[in-house]
């Protein structure tokens, strides 16, 4: 009768662990003995190759904090130093807190001017978003806008700033599209910065004008839309259609006297607060919440530059579109 020999099995049969067999041969057991040099020589070869086998993952740096990733973004050295002065007197680390931006946002400065605004929130909402940044379009040849009564004067007369530049300001969608570039240059991961010129009344681009946008910004210049004869309802009723349910319109401006409204918008350049929330109210919105980290509860609101000079007394509002 013939015999067979025993095999060993040194392969790993499951995740479990490996096991060692010896085959019987008519009735006898052979045994095999495996040394200690024998069986770490094994394991150290054969231990990379197991398809199951412990990973070893490498920790990962925990997660920047919002008020962390805020720090970073004001404390860019990417930043211009117009803008580094400007947060003196906007301070961006608590408004960006306000806002509360999200990753991948949709978003419309409107009034972006030179953008200062515009590319804090394209920092804030990072690659896969975009802000587009609205500004009036050019008026006609021959007309002149309408001038305000008088210049807006020093919101923080107690801050020593830098002189603001001499000559005709550069047309938004130009600053704008220079912020764009510098932004890409320096290969900051930013929302992609797009210049939109349409009126006050009709901001949105069509292609967001229904339920596309998640959040809206307005600052220091509702007061402004007073003096220049916009229709602030049509404006109002516009964002309002363009924000998604829950999106918000986020306002910042310089805060009026009781029972002034916007009738002081050319002088004093200031809104009463309860006036404005009044019309945001009619378009649908309703105000959700109020920062004070720009208040100033003893400017007596009664000049354009505080007299005695102190900050201006300027109030923070989020409306969400229910």
């Amino acid at each position: 009768m013939a015999s067979a020999a025993g095999a060993v099995a040194t392969s790993p049969k499951s995740c479990q662990g490996r096991g060692v067999e010896a085959a019987d041969s008519m009735g006898e057991r052979q045994s095999m003995r495996i040394t200690r040099y024998g069986l770490l020589a094994t394991l150290v070869a054969g231990w990379s190759s197991l398809p199951c086998g412990p990973v070893w993952a490498q920790p990962h740096p925990p997660e920047a904090s919002p008020a962390d990733r805020i720090a970073q973004i004001v404390a860019s050295p990417s930043r211009s130093a117009a803008d580094l002065a400007n947060d003196l007197r906007r301070k961006p680390a608590p408004m960006l807190a306000f806002i509360d931006l999200k990753p991948g946002m949709v978003a419309l400065d409107l009034s972006a001017a030179g953008g200062y605004t515009t590319e804090l929130l394209a920092r804030g909402i990072g690659p896969g978003g975009t802000v587009y940044g609205q500004s009036p379009p050019p008026r006609a040849p021959g007309t002149a806008a309408p001038a305000p009564a008088a210049p807006e004067g020093n919101s923080n007369p107690t801050l020593v700033l830098q002189a603001p530049p001499t000559g005709v300001p550069r047309p938004s969608p130009a600053a704008l599209a220079d912020r764009e570039a510098k932004l890409q240059a320096a290969g900051v991961a930013a929302a992609r910065i797009v210049p939109v010129v349409r009126p006050f009344e009709d901001p949105i681009p069509p292609e967001l004008a229904d339920g596309r946008l998640d959040l809206v910004t307005l600052m220091f210049n509702y007061h402004d839309l007073g003096h220049l004869g916009v229709d602030r309802a049509a404006m109002d009723r516009a964002v309002f259609r363009a924000l998604k349910p829950g999106g918000h319109f986020v306002i910042a401006d310089h805060a009026g006297r009781p029972g002034t409204g916007i009738s002081e918008s050319g002088t004093m350049h200031r809104i009463e607060e309860a006036f404005l929330v009044k019309e945001l109210e009619v378009a649908g919105f309703k105000l959700q919440a109020e920062a004070d980290f720009l208040r100033n509860p003893n400017d007596p609101r009664d000049h354009n530059t505080p007299d005695p000079p102190q900050p201006k007394d300027e109030f923070v509002l989020k409306f969400v579109k229910p």
